[in-house]
């Protein structure tokens, strides 16, 4: 049982990944990650009332409630599906798998950024730009819209892809979408406000907790990716002390798990990501990643999106070298 398992499970995130690349999220199809951030957004109204232990007891409820719902809800889809006939359940789980991903969606995401910064139109690139961040966007410049933008592909790097990857690995679509159901979670109620600082206590440390690997598997393999690029020469990338440096750096990230991809770009590109962001208005400071050995430009960006394939392609040749290690491995006992 184990060949079979292991070699289709790598098969059909390998495909997954290569719809997630041609088709990406289109609109028109329903999106598991919608209907969970309605759900979130329902409950949140209902429960999010009370005192701070009740509503630390309501979030950690409906924290519980919806990963595990989740899982077991397409678990038995894809069941269902198998007793009915195989290829319908193939390809439910290459579409489920597909929709935790959005390899296609980040490198979109941040050409809509560049395209208008590469062509001096500074309100549109902001415009774009606050599409995909929560900061404010108006008044930035061309190296605060840069710095931005490979901030949110660094970070989305991990939620994106190469944590779901590692979840649909292990427990494929069931256990991907219970994980793209804690992310969504945390992005929705995980931060330390009046708000949600009990509501969204679970969902934050078990964010947390679900990207502690994913997170410094991909600084790795990041790195791992600056060196091969460096070294071909497709890019003058600083891959020498970039491991140490990051090490040093990514602590400083409010976050445990964010300052990894972050730092690691920032010392590739060798650049100053974090510092001084503004939200409605109201400043945030961060501990500043990397050094700023030359100033934040357009083509950082595009640097960025080619370390995130590298650093996805890496990880899944990681998996394949270690699914080919598994069954050496039996094959010798």
């Amino acid at each position: 049982m184990l060949t079979p398992l292991l070699l289709s499970t790598v098969g059909l995130v390998a495909i997954a990944i290569v719809i997630d690349l041609i088709v990406g999220d289109p609109r028109s199809l329903p999106h598991p990650v919608v209907l969970m951030g309605r759900a979130i957004s329902s409950y949140e109204r209902l429960w999010n009332r009370g005192t701070a232990q009740q509503r630390r007891l309501s979030g950690t409820f409906l924290t519980i409630t919806l990963v595990g719902g989740v899982w077991f809800s397409s678990w038995l889809l894809l069941t269902l599906l198998a007793k009915l006939h195989p290829g319908l359940a193939l390809l439910a789980e290459l579409w489920l798998l597909s929709t935790t991903l959005a390899i296609k969606g980040l490198g979109d995401a941040a050409r809509a950024v560049a395209g208008p910064l590469s062509k001096g139109d500074l309100p549109a690139a902001r415009q774009a730009l606050g599409m995909i961040v929560g900061r404010d966007t108006q008044t930035l410049d061309e190296a605060e819209i840069t710095r931005g933008t490979v901030e949110t592909v660094a970070e989305n790097t991990v939620d994106g892809i190469t944590a779901p990857l590692f979840f649909a690995l292990i427990g494929g679509a069931p256990l991907a979408l219970a994980y793209k159901a804690v992310n969504t979670l945390d992005s929705m109620i995980g931060y330390k406000n009046q708000r949600y600082g009990d509501f969204g206590f679970a969902s934050a440390k078990l964010d947390d907790v679900a990207n502690w690997i994913p997170a410094r598997l991909t600084a790795l393999c990041l790195w791992f990716a600056g060196l091969l690029l460096s070294i071909s020469g497709v890019l003058p990338l600083r891959w020498k002390g970039a491991l140490q440096g990051t090490r040093r750096d990514a602590p400083g990230h409010p976050s445990p798990n964010a300052g990894w991809p972050e730092a690691m770009v920032a010392r590739l590109l060798g650049v100053r990501l974090g510092g001084t962001n503004f939200y409605q208005g109201v400043a945030s400071h961060r501990a500043t990643l990397g050094e700023s050995l030359e100033p934040l430009r357009l083509a950082h960006i595009t640097a960025t999106v080619r370390l995130m394939h590298g650093a996805w392609l890496l990880f899944m040749l990681l998996a394949v070298g270690v699914t080919a290690l598994v069954l050496t491995l039996r094959g010798l006992l």
